[in-house]
């Protein structure tokens, strides 16, 4: 009897496992961005060029998805050489002892129609803090050209660079605490 429990929850479990879809960023056809506010007057906008990200479901509408990211600090990228280095030194990023930001779900929940709160464990600057962020799951396709099967999602967000001692010498009245995030992304379907 043992052994007929054992390989039921053995089969179980394995059509649990089988049931997850893995879907893989499409680089080319996504972008990971950030604002913050300047002299309390304008926002200077900015994105990272290297970027891998993986979404794990189970279910089709993806309410049980697992997002990981992981963003190469080092290619950030504000349109201003000179602005990117600053970034890139121990003022801000710390690039060389630094060089990689991380963001791995923990728990999501429905929001609305396609829309979701995923919280989950950012990682940059040598600091780890807990965020929630807002998932517009914009819908599934097959790629006419290549048959592939695409997903989309929109995720927005907030973060205060305090929370990360990301240029602790800069006042809000220079560079607001609040950073905003917006990440567009397609992602492939893997077999």
């Amino acid at each position: 009897m043992k052994r007929v429990l054992s390989l039921m929850m053995f089969a179980f479990l394995s059509v649990g496992v089988m049931a997850q879809t893995t879907w893989k960023v499409d680089p080319a056809h996504s972008q990971v961005s950030f604002g913050i506010e300047h002299l309390t007057i304008s926002e200077i906008e900015g994105g990272f060029d290297s970027f891998d990200a993986t979404i794990v479901a189970d279910k089709e509408d993806f309410s049980d998805a697992k997002f990981e990211v992981t963003i190469d600090v080092n290619s950030i990228n504000t349109g201003v050489q000179m602005r990117d280095d600053h970034l890139r030194n121990p003022d801000f990023f710390e690039v060389e002892k630094y060089p990689e930001m991380t963001f791995k779900s923990t728990s999501i929940r429905k929001a609305g129609t396609d829309r979701y709160k995923v919280q989950g464990d950012l990682t940059f600057h040598g600091v780890t803090k807990p965020v929630t962020l807002d998932v517009w799951y914009r819908g599934t396709i097959e790629n006419p050209q290549s048959g592939d099967v695409i997903s989309g999602f929109q995720v927005t967000g907030e973060v205060k660079r305090s929370d990360f001692n990301l240029g602790p010498d800069f006042p809000e009245q220079v560079l607001s605490d609040k950073v905003r995030i917006k990440v567009d992304g397609e992602f492939k379907k893997q077999a």
